[in-house]
Protein backbone atom coordinates (compact mmCIF):
# COMPACT_ATOMS: atom_id res chain seq x y z
CA UNK A 1 0.00 0.00 0.00
CA UNK A 2 1.36 3.29 -1.04
CA UNK A 3 0.79 6.65 0.44
CA UNK A 4 2.27 9.88 -0.82
CA UNK A 5 1.70 12.74 2.12
CA UNK A 6 3.82 15.55 0.11
CA UNK A 7 5.33 16.40 -2.89
CA UNK A 8 7.68 19.16 -3.71
CA UNK A 9 7.95 20.53 -7.39
CA UNK A 10 10.98 22.43 -7.98
CA UNK A 11 12.27 23.87 -11.11
CA UNK A 12 16.02 23.55 -12.45
CA UNK A 13 18.16 25.36 -14.76
CA UNK A 14 20.13 23.33 -15.99
CA UNK A 15 22.38 24.20 -19.18
CA UNK A 16 23.99 22.55 -21.96
CA UNK A 17 27.10 21.68 -23.11
CA UNK A 18 26.37 22.94 -26.79
CA UNK A 19 23.24 23.94 -28.56
CA UNK A 20 21.17 21.27 -29.25
CA UNK A 21 19.35 21.76 -32.62
CA UNK A 22 16.24 19.95 -34.14
CA UNK A 23 13.64 20.94 -36.73
CA UNK A 24 11.75 22.55 -34.78
CA UNK A 25 14.17 24.57 -32.87
CA UNK A 26 16.94 24.59 -30.84
CA UNK A 27 17.85 24.46 -27.25
CA UNK A 28 20.40 26.14 -25.38
CA UNK A 29 19.61 24.92 -21.64
CA UNK A 30 16.85 23.33 -20.27
CA UNK A 31 14.05 24.22 -18.01
CA UNK A 32 13.39 20.78 -15.90
CA UNK A 33 10.18 20.35 -13.47
CA UNK A 34 11.24 17.69 -10.84
CA UNK A 35 8.61 16.21 -8.09
CA UNK A 36 10.04 14.92 -4.91
CA UNK A 37 7.45 12.53 -3.23
CA UNK A 38 7.64 11.57 0.14
CA UNK A 39 5.12 8.22 1.86
CA UNK A 40 4.12 8.06 4.82
CA UNK A 41 6.98 6.78 6.38
CA UNK A 42 9.21 9.37 4.92
CA UNK A 43 11.03 7.55 2.23
CA UNK A 44 11.03 9.89 -0.78
CA UNK A 45 12.17 9.82 -4.36
CA UNK A 46 12.58 12.09 -6.99
CA UNK A 47 11.15 12.44 -10.75
CA UNK A 48 11.16 14.72 -13.76
CA UNK A 49 8.69 16.03 -16.30
CA UNK A 50 10.16 15.85 -19.33
CA UNK A 51 7.80 19.28 -21.29
CA UNK A 52 10.42 21.42 -22.78
CA UNK A 53 10.37 25.21 -22.20
CA UNK A 54 8.29 26.47 -25.63
CA UNK A 55 5.80 23.97 -27.59
CA UNK A 56 7.55 22.77 -30.05
CA UNK A 57 7.82 19.08 -29.91
CA UNK A 58 4.16 18.71 -28.07
CA UNK A 59 1.35 21.02 -26.96
CA UNK A 60 2.97 21.05 -23.51
CA UNK A 61 5.42 23.30 -21.88
CA UNK A 62 7.62 23.30 -18.33
CA UNK A 63 4.73 25.68 -17.48
CA UNK A 64 1.70 23.89 -18.39
CA UNK A 65 2.65 20.88 -16.39
CA UNK A 66 3.65 23.09 -13.37
CA UNK A 67 0.13 24.26 -13.53
CA UNK A 68 -1.98 20.80 -14.17
CA UNK A 69 0.25 19.10 -11.12
CA UNK A 70 -0.22 21.76 -9.00
CA UNK A 71 -3.88 22.58 -9.54
CA UNK A 72 -5.60 18.74 -10.87
CA UNK A 73 -3.15 16.04 -10.39
CA UNK A 74 -1.45 15.50 -7.18
CA UNK A 75 -4.72 16.19 -5.25
CA UNK A 76 -5.89 13.01 -7.20
CA UNK A 77 -2.75 10.89 -5.27
CA UNK A 78 -1.85 13.30 -1.94
CA UNK A 79 -3.28 11.49 1.07
CA UNK A 80 -4.94 8.29 -0.79
CA UNK A 81 -4.68 4.73 -0.42
CA UNK A 82 -2.79 3.12 -3.41
CA UNK A 83 -3.27 -0.67 -3.58
CA UNK A 84 -0.21 -0.18 -6.69
CA UNK A 85 1.73 2.21 -9.15
CA UNK A 86 -0.23 0.40 -11.79
CA UNK A 87 -3.73 2.26 -10.81
CA UNK A 88 -2.37 5.60 -11.03
CA UNK A 89 -2.65 6.26 -14.48
CA UNK A 90 -6.13 5.32 -14.63
CA UNK A 91 -6.83 7.68 -11.66
CA UNK A 92 -4.88 10.71 -13.25
CA UNK A 93 -6.39 9.81 -16.46
CA UNK A 94 -10.41 10.41 -15.67
CA UNK A 95 -11.77 13.58 -16.84
CA UNK A 96 -8.66 14.90 -17.04
CA UNK A 97 -7.88 15.58 -21.06
CA UNK A 98 -3.97 15.64 -22.20
CA UNK A 99 -1.39 16.91 -20.09
CA UNK A 100 0.46 13.46 -20.51
CA UNK A 101 3.90 14.78 -19.47
CA UNK A 102 2.78 15.86 -16.26
CA UNK A 103 0.75 12.89 -15.72
CA UNK A 104 3.92 11.07 -16.51
CA UNK A 105 6.31 12.82 -14.13
CA UNK A 106 3.42 12.19 -11.20
CA UNK A 107 2.51 8.61 -12.29
CA UNK A 108 6.54 7.60 -12.61
CA UNK A 109 7.04 9.11 -9.59
CA UNK A 110 4.67 6.91 -8.02
CA UNK A 111 6.63 3.70 -9.77
CA UNK A 112 9.60 5.10 -8.05
CA UNK A 113 9.03 5.38 -4.59
CA UNK A 114 7.16 2.14 -4.67
CA UNK A 115 10.73 0.43 -5.50
CA UNK A 116 11.93 2.20 -2.99
CA UNK A 117 9.42 1.22 -0.27
CA UNK A 118 9.69 -2.50 -1.93
CA UNK A 119 13.68 -2.05 -1.46
CA UNK A 120 13.72 -3.53 -5.32
CA UNK A 121 14.84 -2.11 -8.13
CA UNK A 122 12.93 -0.01 -10.36
CA UNK A 123 13.19 -2.60 -13.94
CA UNK A 124 12.48 -5.40 -11.41
CA UNK A 125 9.37 -3.62 -10.59
CA UNK A 126 8.26 -2.25 -14.22
CA UNK A 127 9.36 -6.44 -15.24
CA UNK A 128 13.12 -5.58 -16.57
CA UNK A 129 14.79 -8.57 -17.93
CA UNK A 130 17.45 -7.42 -18.91
CA UNK A 131 21.34 -6.26 -16.66
CA UNK A 132 22.38 -3.81 -19.88
CA UNK A 133 20.88 -1.96 -22.37
CA UNK A 134 22.79 -0.68 -25.39
CA UNK A 135 22.25 3.10 -25.91
CA UNK A 136 22.72 5.48 -29.33
CA UNK A 137 23.40 9.02 -29.46
CA UNK A 138 21.43 11.66 -30.90
CA UNK A 139 23.14 14.56 -33.13
CA UNK A 140 21.66 17.75 -33.60
CA UNK A 141 21.12 19.43 -36.98
CA UNK A 142 24.52 20.44 -38.10
CA UNK A 143 25.58 23.68 -40.59
CA UNK A 144 27.05 21.05 -43.19
CA UNK A 145 27.51 17.50 -44.38
CA UNK A 146 30.62 17.44 -43.01
CA UNK A 147 30.66 18.55 -39.40
CA UNK A 148 27.80 16.00 -39.49
CA UNK A 149 29.99 13.27 -40.67
CA UNK A 150 32.42 14.02 -38.60
CA UNK A 151 30.12 13.93 -34.93
CA UNK A 152 28.87 10.68 -36.22
CA UNK A 153 32.37 9.43 -36.35
CA UNK A 154 33.34 10.65 -32.96
CA UNK A 155 30.48 8.81 -31.89
CA UNK A 156 31.20 5.76 -33.50
CA UNK A 157 34.24 5.82 -31.73
CA UNK A 158 33.37 6.25 -28.30
CA UNK A 159 31.27 3.34 -28.70
CA UNK A 160 27.70 4.50 -29.38
CA UNK A 161 25.58 1.47 -30.97
CA UNK A 162 23.38 3.67 -32.78
CA UNK A 163 23.47 6.95 -34.49
CA UNK A 164 21.02 9.10 -34.98
CA UNK A 165 20.76 12.17 -37.03
CA UNK A 166 17.96 15.07 -37.01
CA UNK A 167 17.16 16.36 -40.40
CA UNK A 168 14.86 18.95 -42.02
CA UNK A 169 14.37 20.24 -45.31
CA UNK A 170 17.14 21.60 -47.28
CA UNK A 171 19.31 19.64 -44.56
CA UNK A 172 18.55 15.51 -45.19
CA UNK A 173 19.60 13.67 -48.24
CA UNK A 174 22.91 14.95 -48.75
CA UNK A 175 23.83 15.19 -45.18
CA UNK A 176 22.41 11.32 -44.18
CA UNK A 177 24.88 10.10 -47.61
CA UNK A 178 28.02 11.98 -46.20
CA UNK A 179 27.23 10.08 -42.79
CA UNK A 180 26.43 6.36 -44.63
CA UNK A 181 30.06 7.31 -46.46
CA UNK A 182 32.11 7.97 -43.67
CA UNK A 183 30.50 5.29 -41.24
CA UNK A 184 30.28 2.43 -44.11
CA UNK A 185 27.76 -0.29 -44.11
CA UNK A 186 28.24 -1.87 -41.11
CA UNK A 187 27.03 1.03 -38.93
CA UNK A 188 23.13 1.41 -37.85
CA UNK A 189 22.60 4.96 -39.10
CA UNK A 190 18.85 6.19 -38.59
CA UNK A 191 17.17 10.02 -39.29
CA UNK A 192 14.77 11.85 -37.20
CA UNK A 193 12.42 14.58 -38.64
CA UNK A 194 10.82 15.40 -36.00
CA UNK A 195 7.35 16.20 -38.20
CA UNK A 196 9.24 18.38 -40.44
CA UNK A 197 7.78 16.71 -43.99
CA UNK A 198 4.57 16.85 -45.46
CA UNK A 199 3.29 13.82 -48.06
CA UNK A 200 4.15 16.09 -51.28
CA UNK A 201 7.80 15.74 -50.20
CA UNK A 202 7.80 11.52 -50.43
CA UNK A 203 10.08 11.48 -53.84
CA UNK A 204 12.47 13.48 -51.12
CA UNK A 205 12.22 11.16 -48.44
CA UNK A 206 12.71 8.16 -50.75
CA UNK A 207 16.00 9.00 -51.62
CA UNK A 208 16.82 8.03 -48.38
CA UNK A 209 16.05 4.46 -48.77
CA UNK A 210 19.69 4.21 -50.73
CA UNK A 211 21.58 4.55 -47.46
CA UNK A 212 20.24 1.28 -45.09
CA UNK A 213 18.67 3.19 -42.52
CA UNK A 214 17.86 1.55 -39.81
CA UNK A 215 14.25 3.65 -39.54
CA UNK A 216 13.45 7.29 -40.60
CA UNK A 217 11.65 8.79 -37.63
CA UNK A 218 8.77 10.83 -37.29
CA UNK A 219 8.83 12.27 -41.01
CA UNK A 220 5.12 13.68 -41.19
CA UNK A 221 2.66 15.62 -38.74
CA UNK A 222 2.08 13.80 -35.31
CA UNK A 223 -1.22 13.48 -35.26
CA UNK A 224 -1.45 11.99 -38.95
CA UNK A 225 -1.34 8.26 -39.10
CA UNK A 226 -3.27 7.81 -42.45
CA UNK A 227 -0.73 9.65 -44.74
CA UNK A 228 2.60 8.10 -42.69
CA UNK A 229 0.78 4.83 -44.36
CA UNK A 230 0.56 6.13 -47.44
CA UNK A 231 4.53 7.01 -47.28
CA UNK A 232 5.60 3.88 -45.78
CA UNK A 233 4.05 1.84 -48.88
CA UNK A 234 6.02 3.94 -50.76
CA UNK A 235 9.02 3.52 -49.11
CA UNK A 236 11.63 0.61 -48.08
CA UNK A 237 13.38 2.34 -45.00
CA UNK A 238 10.76 1.32 -42.04
CA UNK A 239 8.67 4.50 -40.47
CA UNK A 240 9.55 4.88 -36.65
CA UNK A 241 6.57 7.31 -35.25
CA UNK A 242 7.01 8.87 -31.75
CA UNK A 243 4.98 12.22 -31.86
CA UNK A 244 2.12 9.99 -33.17
CA UNK A 245 1.98 7.69 -30.47
CA UNK A 246 0.57 9.01 -27.41
CA UNK A 247 -1.81 5.82 -26.21
CA UNK A 248 -2.10 2.60 -26.54
CA UNK A 249 -5.15 2.92 -28.49
CA UNK A 250 -2.47 5.11 -30.97
CA UNK A 251 -0.18 2.17 -31.56
CA UNK A 252 -2.92 -0.01 -32.36
CA UNK A 253 -3.82 2.16 -34.90
CA UNK A 254 -0.61 2.72 -36.29
CA UNK A 255 -0.36 -1.29 -36.56
CA UNK A 256 -3.92 -1.69 -38.12
CA UNK A 257 -2.78 1.15 -40.76
CA UNK A 258 0.35 0.08 -41.20
CA UNK A 259 1.52 3.47 -40.81
CA UNK A 260 5.24 2.25 -39.47
CA UNK A 261 7.10 -0.58 -38.75
CA UNK A 262 8.88 0.42 -35.58
CA UNK A 263 7.93 2.59 -32.46
CA UNK A 264 9.93 4.87 -29.98
CA UNK A 265 8.54 4.87 -26.73
CA UNK A 266 9.18 8.08 -24.33
CA UNK A 267 7.17 7.55 -21.34
CA UNK A 268 6.38 11.01 -20.96
CA UNK A 269 5.08 11.44 -24.16
CA UNK A 270 2.50 8.60 -23.23
CA UNK A 271 1.55 9.36 -19.17
CA UNK A 272 3.86 7.03 -17.77
CA UNK A 273 4.81 3.64 -17.24
CA UNK A 274 1.79 2.13 -17.26
CA UNK A 275 1.01 3.44 -20.87
CA UNK A 276 4.54 2.74 -21.44
CA UNK A 277 4.71 -1.17 -20.80
CA UNK A 278 0.76 -1.50 -22.62
CA UNK A 279 2.40 -0.02 -25.85
CA UNK A 280 5.45 -2.21 -25.70
CA UNK A 281 3.17 -5.37 -25.05
CA UNK A 282 0.79 -4.29 -27.93
CA UNK A 283 3.95 -4.12 -29.85
CA UNK A 284 5.74 -7.28 -29.23
CA UNK A 285 2.51 -9.40 -29.57
CA UNK A 286 2.34 -7.40 -33.64
CA UNK A 287 5.87 -8.16 -33.80
CA UNK A 288 6.43 -4.29 -33.96
CA UNK A 289 10.54 -3.72 -32.21
CA UNK A 290 10.22 -0.79 -29.65
CA UNK A 291 13.25 1.76 -28.28
CA UNK A 292 13.00 4.64 -25.96
CA UNK A 293 13.85 7.56 -27.00
CA UNK A 294 15.16 10.90 -24.77
CA UNK A 295 14.26 14.59 -24.06
CA UNK A 296 17.25 15.81 -22.68
CA UNK A 297 16.79 14.89 -19.07
CA UNK A 298 18.52 14.96 -16.50
CA UNK A 299 20.14 11.98 -14.37
CA UNK A 300 16.78 11.49 -12.74
CA UNK A 301 14.55 11.19 -15.93
CA UNK A 302 17.80 9.05 -17.17
CA UNK A 303 17.29 6.16 -14.83
CA UNK A 304 13.26 6.10 -15.18
CA UNK A 305 14.34 5.54 -19.24
CA UNK A 306 16.87 3.21 -18.16
CA UNK A 307 14.55 0.99 -15.90
CA UNK A 308 11.94 0.80 -18.88
CA UNK A 309 14.30 0.03 -21.41
CA UNK A 310 15.26 -3.26 -19.48
CA UNK A 311 11.97 -4.77 -20.65
CA UNK A 312 12.46 -7.23 -23.50
CA UNK A 313 11.26 -5.66 -26.23
CA UNK A 314 13.20 -2.70 -26.20
CA UNK A 315 15.56 -4.22 -28.72
CA UNK A 316 16.74 -1.35 -30.68
CA UNK A 317 19.13 0.95 -29.00
CA UNK A 318 17.85 4.11 -26.90
CA UNK A 319 18.38 7.68 -26.52
CA UNK A 320 20.46 6.71 -23.00
CA UNK A 321 23.71 8.66 -23.76
CA UNK A 322 25.54 9.37 -20.66
CA UNK A 323 25.69 12.34 -18.60
CA UNK A 324 28.80 13.96 -20.42
CA UNK A 325 27.29 14.04 -23.86
CA UNK A 326 25.05 16.52 -22.68
CA UNK A 327 26.14 18.36 -19.08
CA UNK A 328 29.05 19.51 -17.74
CA UNK A 329 27.55 17.95 -14.77
CA UNK A 330 24.71 16.24 -13.69
CA UNK A 331 22.54 15.82 -10.64
CA UNK A 332 23.28 12.33 -9.84
CA UNK A 333 26.36 10.79 -8.82
CA UNK A 334 27.52 8.38 -10.08
CA UNK A 335 26.90 10.26 -13.13
CA UNK A 336 25.19 7.95 -16.07
CA UNK A 337 28.22 6.22 -18.69
CA UNK A 338 28.42 3.27 -20.88
CA UNK A 339 30.57 0.89 -20.70
CA UNK A 340 33.20 -0.14 -23.72
CA UNK A 341 30.52 -2.08 -25.47
CA UNK A 342 28.21 1.06 -26.16
CA UNK A 343 25.90 -0.41 -23.26
CA UNK A 344 24.50 1.41 -19.75
CA UNK A 345 24.13 -1.00 -16.95
CA UNK A 346 20.35 -0.81 -15.60
CA UNK A 347 20.53 0.03 -11.35
CA UNK A 348 20.60 -3.06 -9.24
CA UNK A 349 20.06 -0.98 -5.85
CA UNK A 350 16.88 -0.49 -4.83
CA UNK A 351 14.73 2.23 -6.09
CA UNK A 352 15.86 4.59 -9.11
CA UNK A 353 19.26 3.14 -8.29
CA UNK A 354 20.71 6.47 -8.32
CA UNK A 355 21.77 9.39 -5.83
CA UNK A 356 20.60 12.94 -5.97
CA UNK A 357 23.42 15.69 -5.59
CA UNK A 358 20.88 17.60 -3.44
CA UNK A 359 23.61 20.60 -2.74
CA UNK A 360 24.31 20.60 -6.48
CA UNK A 361 20.15 20.56 -6.69
CA UNK A 362 19.47 23.73 -5.04
CA UNK A 363 22.27 25.83 -6.51
CA UNK A 364 20.31 25.30 -10.10
CA UNK A 365 16.58 25.42 -8.42
CA UNK A 366 14.89 28.48 -8.86
CA UNK A 367 11.30 27.87 -8.23
CA UNK A 368 9.41 25.43 -5.50
CA UNK A 369 6.44 25.02 -4.18
CA UNK A 370 5.08 22.09 -1.78
CA UNK A 371 2.12 19.96 -1.84
CA UNK A 372 1.25 18.57 0.96
CA UNK A 373 -2.11 16.05 1.74
CA UNK A 374 -2.86 18.02 5.14
CA UNK A 375 -5.11 21.59 3.71
CA UNK A 376 -2.74 23.92 3.64
CA UNK A 377 -0.19 24.70 0.68
CA UNK A 378 2.91 26.38 0.84
CA UNK A 379 4.32 28.51 -1.62
CA UNK A 380 8.10 28.89 -1.46
CA UNK A 381 10.34 31.30 -4.01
Amino acid sequence: MLRIDRIALREIRLALKEPFRISSGIVHDRRIALLELTDRDGASVFSECVAFQLPNYSSETIDTAWHALREWLVPRVLGRELTDPAVVHALLDENIKGHNMAKAALEMGCWGLAAEAAQVPLSRLLGGTRDRVPTGISIGIQSEPAALAARAQAAVAAGYRKIKVKIRPGQDVDYVRAVRTALGGGIGVMADANSAYTLADSEQLGRLDAFDLIMLEQPLGDDDLVRHATLQRRMTTPICLDESITSVDRAEDMIALRSGRIVNIKPGRVGGFSASKAIHDVCESAGIPVWCGGMLESGIGRAYNVALASLPNFSLPGDLSPSARYWHRDVVTPEWTMDDDGMVHVPTRPGLGITVDREFLDSLTVRTEELSARPTMVAVG
